[in-house]
């Protein structure tokens, strides 16, 4: 059957490619990510740099990685299964037949939305347990001690600067998918097919990261401060908090970890949509007609 022809995949089965593509970028590159957010939240000048602060996790830390690595998986499960629903929904309003390249920004801005409501707790945990001062015994832990001390709602701190990271992110990986697959030449194969997706999602990865990363040094350091009773937090709203650490810290400082960040995401974004293509493959394969 032609591929414009074929049967939508159910949303479930753009969730569980999601979810194994995810664990696969995750294995890969995640050490990465607890460098970055460890350089994110240093104020001032920075003390160490990219293999500094990596050699320092490995060699003291080790196995306190894994639990907060766990919570990664749920992410990117919910991003390309978002994305999939809102592609859907918009051709259908604007009644194109084809993805155009306004239409994939919008997706992915409105999927990135979707996205940061659905992940503030686990970021939350996630950049509480990768602080190098961190005491909290696990997930179970982190979840206990903000419930107790702040309320359910402290789960949801960040959830603005969350928001605006993951609009401008997702916008800009699936809106240059998109631009880079057109540019790229047509695959006759499927080891092709394959390695056009790897090269649109590597570069949709870097530009997602060029342009989120002063949104993510923010929220890293409203999600990592600890709250103090009667005390106004340093950094409470994203656009205030940009211009203060402009201000105090200087333009560069809105892109600390962005070496990390970028090695990361960029052949992470990659290997994202090279994993979650073949997987979705593989579902059509299984179901047979009409997804094929």
């Amino acid at each position: 059957m032609a591929t414009d022809q074929r049967k939508p995949l159910p949303f479930v089965a753009n969730f569980a490619a999601g979810a194994i593509a995810g664990v696969s970028e995750i294995l890969t590159f995640y050490p990465l990510d607890v460098v970055k957010t460890r350089m994110q939240l240093e104020t001032g000048k920075a003390k160490h740099g990219m293999v500094g602060t990596l050699s320092s996790i490995v060699r003291e830390e080790g196995s306190r990685l894994v639990p907060p690595l766990l919570l990664e998986a749920p992410k990117r499960a919910v991003k390309f299964a978002s994305n999939d629903f809102w592609g859907k929904t918009y051709m259908g309003l604007s009644g194109e037949s084809k993805m155009t390249q306004e239409l994939s920004i919008l997706t992915g801005c409105s999927a990135g939305a979707t996205e940061s409501f659905v992940v503030v707790p686990f970021e939350l945990v996630k950049i509480k347990l990768q602080d190098k001062s961190s005491t909290f015994a696990g997930p179970i832990d982190v979840v206990k001690q903000v419930i107790k001390k702040e309320g359910p709602l402290g789960l949801y701190a960040g959830m603005e600067a969350t928001f605006w990271r993951h609009f401008w992110w997702n916008g800009g990986y699936f809106g240059c998918i998109h631009q880079v697959r057109g540019m790229l030449p047509p695959a006759e194969t499927q080891q092709g097919q394959l390695f056009n997706n790897f090269v649109s999602g590597s570069v949709g990865g870097f530009v997602g990261t060029a342009v989120n990363t002063p949104f993510d040094v923010v929220k890293s350091r409203i999600q990592g401060a600890a709250k103090v009773p009667g005390v106004a937090p340093k950094y409470n709203w994203t656009y205030p908090a940009l211009m203060t650490i402009m201000r105090e810290e200087g333009p560069a400082a809105l892109y600390k970890g962005f070496l990390p960040k970028v090695l990361r995401l960029a052949p992470g974004g990659g290997v994202l949509l090279l994993v979650v293509e073949f997987t979705l493959g593989v579902f059509r394969q299984a179901l047979g007609p009409p997804y094929i």
